[in-house]
């Protein structure tokens, strides 16, 4: 079963947890953590039976008591000890089906209570281990979270994350636990730390209360509640809430990447130092990645409403692991191409260095704007097509450092790159854009940096060779006159020969496309349509908006519909 977003959590509310509850007395051992104490005693025996139904009412009666109690409460200890009881007295009447929606109802909200107050005091510091909370004594267990998690944690209640960047829509299933999100720092001792946020790791969990092992102190669960999916308690299997936008809201609210990337579009060099892959979510070598390549003077926060879709989508979700790309999107469009590879190769490198891993197979792109062109053409077969419309001899007769030639001729000469299956181009100005010849697009080309190394090695490589070069090209390639705008003008040579260049036979590809109502010819505000829509492509949506369709949500159904696709064909 999916989960509840925002709009429709109130109807289903907790019959979710009632329908999805399961008596699995004897898989229990085999298939979930064992609950602490008695609970755990009876969970690894095989005849054991749910507690009596009386039991279960008087733990409740006492919860409720419990609970009315801690709201009256002023002092600080008081209450938190006394919310502590509700959930543990609460507990377990969850082994008993007359009495588990309730019960789960009860522990719950005085869970969430007892959060409340102690991460209003303390937010940062969490570790496994004994912990003082307003006094009370408790136990912290971490159970399966993500081993990206470095050191202390910082916790923040899931329903006091906000939703804005994700448009206001929260992804999340009801049952038995509280969700919080969940934020680490990024580790610096293994090549595996270099794929993950400078922000900082972000995460889900969900936490609960359980008894203790007789030593007095209660347990305070924090837990990966979609990788355990549910709790056994005696016979009984807990549905557990989760809520899988918070801690990526919670993440890309401390991120500065959104500023930064206009200041890399004008030369700046903080993009560039954070440039290349980054994973979204643990490293899966059997689910599919899902690539995605922001546009000019953007960043990965563009994915923000797909990515959270995703995650939100349980189908999808088990099928693929979202990877973001980072990149200064100063430089010409192949020179962009080339980084995008290598920092796919980087990444292959560190996660699969066997090269064996199902997940290099059914690799997704999906670009937005530039980054869709950028996407085509890591989906490509050059040949001399590209070499040919900027040079008029070959590599081997040019003269100059070997170095410098065989930078150029990288940029201008490539493969598909290895298990992309299937690229998905929203936006993208395959045919140049009239954006980049208007004023502004005038004055970008004059404020966008071009000190980048490759076009230093076309300078050398022109300087050296200038009846090598096309002549209509020679002077931009000997003052180093192109970027990331001169490279999308509808007339310059090398993009107009690149353009016939479509995803080879193997990958499968879809565009989408925007015409805002009354203009003419059609355009979503910056690519014409013409621009947008190619040949060959399996499916094209053409959608009565604007140039952002990434953020719409008509462009992230039909990402999701071409997925789903994907997910059953490829």
């Amino acid at each position: 079963m999916g989960p509840a977003t925002a709009g429709n959590a109130s109807r289903a509310g907790w019959f979710l947890l009632a329908s999805l509850l399961l008596c699995a007395c004897s898989s229990v051992a085999k298939h979930s953590a064992s609950p602490p104490g008695s609970a755990a005693r009876c969970a690894a025996k095989s005849s054991c039976k749910a507690i009596d139904s009386g039991e279960a009412r008087r733990g409740l009666e006492m919860a409720h008591a419990w609970s009315h109690r801690a709201a009256a409460m002023e002092d600080a200890h008081n209450a938190t000890d006394a919310w502590a009881r509700c959930a543990l007295d609460a507990y377990p009447a969850l082994a008993d089906r007359d009495t588990v929606v309730e019960a789960a109802t009860l522990a719950t909200h005085c869970t969430d209570a007892l959060l409340a107050r102690a991460l209003a005091q303390r937010g940062e510091g969490w570790v496994a281990g004994p912990q003082s909370i307003d006094g009370s004594e408790f136990d912290i267990e971490f159970r399966q979270l993500s081993p990206y998690l470095d050191g202390p944690l910082r916790l923040t209640r899931a329903s006091e994350v906000p939703m804005t960047l994700l448009g206001g829509e929260r992804m999340h299933r009801a049952g038995f636990g509280v969700p919080l999100a969940v934020l680490s720092r990024r580790c610096n001792d293994r090549p595996l730390c270099k794929l993950l946020p400078p922000e900082g790791v972000f995460r889900n969990a969900t936490a609960w209360l359980e008894p203790g092992n007789g030593d007095g102190r209660p347990r305070l669960v924090i837990a990966d509640a979609v990788a355990l999916d549910t709790l056994a308690i005696y016979t009984q299997r807990i549905t557990l809430a989760y809520d899988t936008s918070a801690g990526y809201a919670s993440g890309a609210l401390t991120s500065k990447l959104d500023r930064l990337a206009i200041w890399g579009l004008l030369g700046g060099d903080e993009v560039g130092r954070r440039a290349g892959v980054y994973l979204l979510e643990d490293y899966d070598p059997g689910k599919r990645p899902l690539v995605m390549i922001h546009g000019l003077g953007s960043s990965p926060l563009t994915w923000a409403r797909l990515s959270n879709a995703v995650w939100g989508a349980q189908d999808l979700r088990e099928r693929f692991q979202i990877w973001h790309v980072v990149y200064q999107t100063n430089a010409p469009l192949l020179v962009i191409r080339r980084r995008v590879q290598r920092y796919l190769d980087d990444t292959w490198r560190i996660l699969d260095p066997e090269g064996d891993d199902a997940a290099r197979a059914g690799m997704v792109l999906v670009g937005h704007s530039m980054g869709g062109v950028v996407a085509r053409m890591l989906s490509v077969d050059s040949g001399e097509v590209l070499w040919n419309a900027a040079f008029v001899v070959p590599k081997t007769a040019l003269k100059g450092n070997a170095e410098d030639i065989t930078g150029v001729d990288e940029v201008f000469h490539f493969t598909p790159y290895p298990g992309i299956s299937r690229a998905i181009f929203i936006s993208s100005p395959h045919g140049g854009s009239p954006s980049a010849t208007r004023w502004y697009g005038r004055l970008a080309r004059v404020l966008i940096g071009r000190r980048t190394p490759e076009l230093q090695s076309l300078k050398h490589i022109a300087d050296d060779n200038p009846e090598a070069v096309q002549p209509e090209l020679r002077l931009f390639y000997q003052q180093a006159r192109l970027n990331s705008i001169t490279t999308l003008q509808t007339q310059q040579p090398v993009r107009v020969a690149g353009q016939v260049l479509m995803p080879v036979t193997g990958i499968t590809y879809h565009t989408i496309a925007g015409a805002l109502p009354g203009r003419s010819p059609p355009t979503d505000g910056v690519v014409p349509l013409e621009s947008a829509v190619i040949p060959g492509a399996e499916s094209t949506l053409v959608l009565p908006l604007g140039h952002d369709l990434q953020e719409s949500a008509e462009g992230v159904a039909e990402v999701l519909r071409i997925l789903r696709e994907s997910a059953d064909s490829d």
